[in-house]
């Protein structure tokens, strides 16, 4: 059996959803592939140990598709100011950011990602126009004919074609595999702990990250009185707090983060998470777009992975809406030529602060601070950085 859509979104995570809700708003037929749908919301569900820092361009994007509303009437957590400093006495410099500085009265917002992702599927399900494969799996991609023969659990193969075929499903893309499209990259020698906890007050509005040799270590502010921890290490020391009870990983967590942390929380959740970072060659080949993470995976450093990622949906959404008829050229000329150059930029920009601290060296850390107190007391430059990085 033959069908036959404008658009095939393989994987319906963050990116891929609204990538297909705004082609579906478009007037597009869409079929989404995606085996792993999000577990309905309920109020007493402790957070996800996966979330994202939404920059207010992320959040505009969700706006404009007409999600942000059920984001904000299930939870998320808003924050106002970011600090970053080293731990590297005698200096101490510290920068300072806040949202007052651009007269705003938020720089972004702590979201789940199931729910960013329930929110977009709701959406979706309004759709008639939208087709969900769920039970299937991708065997053949023809790249020039846009075709995806899926094979089910009960192993009969159907093929469904389109115009366009749009690779979202992640940092082990089989859409850009099955397409022979390579990447370059590396993993990182330092793994990430993200730790859930309870606090006996509420989290704040604000979130810091303190640089430290062996990996920086950061505070979210979550809704509520929760919080993530995130603590970047080498793989076998996070391996080895993974596997500590609840009493000793407070007890590791109260030893090596900063005394900006409130005492008296509890552990709730936790899960180390490998770093790497990946660039594919390409980002188009035929009739298939690749997306988000499918694309590039980035330190996750300043958290902008998942606002790159947007970045680009903003930009093939835009594509798609200005030509009646979208091309190889057109993809290549309006997505592919701006977005790889501009992703490529936000990923050497934080492989750049990855490698400055991430060493114990006494001229760099002089050299750190000083750009760190010359950064809080920059002025007119502090603020357009600060602009940059919530998407403004």
């Amino acid at each position: 059996m033959r069908i036959m859509y404008d658009v095939i979104v393989v994987g319906g995570g963050m990116i891929g959803a609204s990538t297909a809700l705004g082609l579906a708003q478009q007037g597009k037929t869409v079929a989404v592939i995606e085996k792993n749908t999000p577990q309905p919301f309920t109020v007493d569900q402790l957070p996800d140990i996966r979330l994202s820092a939404l920059s207010l361009q992320s959040v505009t994007l969700l706006q404009a598709l007409g999600v942000w509303q059920r984001i904000e009437q299930m939870r998320c957590k808003a924050y106002t100011d970011l600090s970053v400093w080293e731990q590297a006495q005698p200096f101490n410099a510290m920068a300072r950011f806040s949202s007052a500085d651009l007269r705003l009265d938020k720089l972004g917002y702590f979201v789940e990602n199931r729910l960013t992702q329930l929110a977009l599927h709701e959406a979706l399900h309004q759709f008639d126009r939208v087709d969900w494969y769920t039970q299937h799996s991708i065997h053949a991609i023809d790249a020039d004919k846009g075709s995806v023969t899926l094979s089910s659990t009960d192993n009969d193969a159907e093929l469904i074609e389109a115009q366009w075929i749009i690779g979202a499903d992640g940092a082990q893309s089989a859409v850009r595999q099955l397409c022979g499209i390579g990447q370059t990259g590396w993993q990182y020698a330092q793994h990430a702990l993200g730790i859930i906890i309870a606090l006996p007050q509420d989290s704040g509005a604000t979130t810091w990250q303190e640089f430290r040799p062996s990996g920086p270590v950061a505070f979210l502010p979550m809704y509520d009185h929760y919080a993530a921890l995130i603590w970047y290490d080498s793989a076998q020391a996070t391996t080895e707090r993974l596997q500590l009870d609840d009493e000793a990983l407070y007890a590791a967590v109260d030893g090596v983060f900063p005394t900006h942390l409130p005492r008296g929380f509890s552990i709730v959740n936790r899960a180390a998470f490998p770093l790497a970072r990946a660039h594919a060659n390409r980002y188009s080949v035929g009739r298939v777009v690749l997306i988000g993470d499918a694309a590039h995976t980035i330190n996750p450093l300043a958290g902008q992975g998942v606002n790159i990622g947007f970045k680009d949906v903003e930009a093939l959404l835009s594509v798609f809406a200005a030509h009646e008829q979208v091309s190889e050229a057109l993809i290549e000329k309006e997505y592919e030529r701006k977005r790889r150059y501009q992703n490529a930029l936000m990923m050497t920009t934080m492989d750049m602060l990855y490698v400055a601290f991430s060493n114990d060296i006494t001229p760099l850390k002089l050299a750190r601070n000083a750009g760190l107190a010359l950064a809080e007391r920059a002025g007119p430059l502090k603020r357009r950085a600060l602009k940059y990085a919530i998407g403004f």
